[in-house]
């Protein structure tokens, strides 16, 4: 049986900062994330199963990150809880803001790390994350291929 890729999209908006940095993304910001999910396994070959001929069911897909990025991340604030951001995002959790505080500096390319982890914790067995491309802009993007990690 062959192997077969399929690939999710997702869009999420999120603000971020980025501590000590020497440009305009120090300050407070957000983006419209867009999100490709790509798994890869072989097609169920069971003809009593319900998900024959699928990979993954692409609904089985979207709840696992939906759950586990998009709405924990979707109009929320991410600040590096290392970083002093730290009280000015205690200052708008007080205010009634979604604010994140992760163990990085909240950029494209440790965002997609995060994702990657986070996302393979929850595939069945048989799937595998291939790859992860996280847009931040139209024209800027981070991706992350298991292959190479």
């Amino acid at each position: 049986m062959s192997n077969i890729r399929i690939t999710k999209q997702f869009s999420f908006e999120t603000g971020h900062a980025l501590y000590g940095y020497d440009g305009k993304c120090k300050n407070v910001h957000g983006h419209s994330y867009k999100l490709s999910v790509t798994v890869i396994g072989q097609p169920i070959t069971d003809t009593t199963n319900v998900k024959f001929g699928m990979v993954i069911d692409f609904g089985d897909l979207k709840k696992i990150v939906k759950e586990e990025i998009v709405d924990v991340f979707d109009h929320a604030t991410v600040f590096n809880k290392n970083t002093p951001h730290v009280e000015l995002a205690k200052e708008l959790e007080d205010r009634g803001h979604n604010v994140l505080l992760v163990n990085y500096q909240p950029t494209s390319e440790m965002m997609v790390i995060d994702f990657a982890k986070k996302i393979t914790k929850r595939l069945p067995q048989h799937i595998k994350l291939h790859s992860l491309k996280l847009q931040e802009t139209d024209t800027s993007f981070a991706e992350w291929y298991a292959s190479e990690n």
